[in-house]
């Protein structure tokens, strides 16, 4: 299953990207951190990652979200996760990174937070 990337701007600069399907470090992890390459390039400090349509997520997209992640901190940007289903939960929990995410229920309790 290919993954698609939609984008959707918010206000006050938020943007929030909601990748969909598996990525197991294919074209469609390439995809997912040229998205966010792009946003970051074009000055965004405030982006929410919305997993409600993503299964599963291999090591080396968790690469691309915890470079992104080190990209936005140093710029002093922040990246937000919504709608994790229970295994990407247990995932993030196992390999600690749910200590360097802040992760919302929701899509829009992830945009609200930034305010």
């Amino acid at each position: 299953m290919s993954a698609k990337i939609k984008v959707e701007i918010k206000d006050n600069g938020i943007i929030v990207i909601e990748p969909k399907g598996n990525f197991v470090g294919g074209e469609e992890t390439d995809d997912l951190r040229d998205t966010i390459k792009n946003l970051s390039e074009g000055d965004n400090k405030k982006l929410v990652i919305d997993l409600s349509d993503v299964l599963y997520l291999n090591s080396t997209a968790l690469g691309v979200l915890i470079s992104a992640h080190a990209n936005y901190t140093k710029r002093e940007g922040k990246i937000k996760l919504s709608n994790l289903n229970k295994n990407l939960e247990n995932l993030f929990v196992i390999t600690k990174l749910a200590l360097i995410f802040d992760s919302f229920e929701n899509q829009e309790e992830a945009v609200a937070s930034f305010s």
